[in-house]
């Protein structure tokens, strides 16, 4: 099973989703931690999103810390510039990980 972690940015965004919505981004989670690659894949083998009514959850997969990353939500309109954003800082999310990791 994978460890599955958050940002604050998704912590932040999930926290305005309605109740039946965070029920379901919890259902995701769990999901996730069994099988990690279940969401489309984006322009890499780590970067994946589910979709969720509409919006669209980005994680990251750190198969070497056997982690997952929550990163963001957005609707259809801000996806590519979420995607270019997260690829282009995969390093810093790969750093934030293993902070979260060991305080934890």
């Amino acid at each position: 099973m994978y460890e599955v972690y958050r940002t604050n940015r998704f912590n932040k965004e999930t926290g305005k989703l309605s109740k039946e919505d965070i029920n379901r981004v919890e259902k995701i989670i769990f999901q996730l931690k069994e099988n990690p690659y279940v969401g489309d894949q984006l322009q890499i083998k780590s970067l994946r999103e589910k979709r969720l009514n509409g919006k669209r959850i980005y994680y990251l997969v750190f198969d070497d810390l056997h982690s997952i990353l929550m990163i963001a939500t957005s609707d259809k309109k801000a996806q590519q510039k979420i995607i270019d954003f997260i690829r282009d800082n995969i390093n810093l999310y790969r750093d934030n990980l293993k902070n979260l990791i060991k305080d934890n």
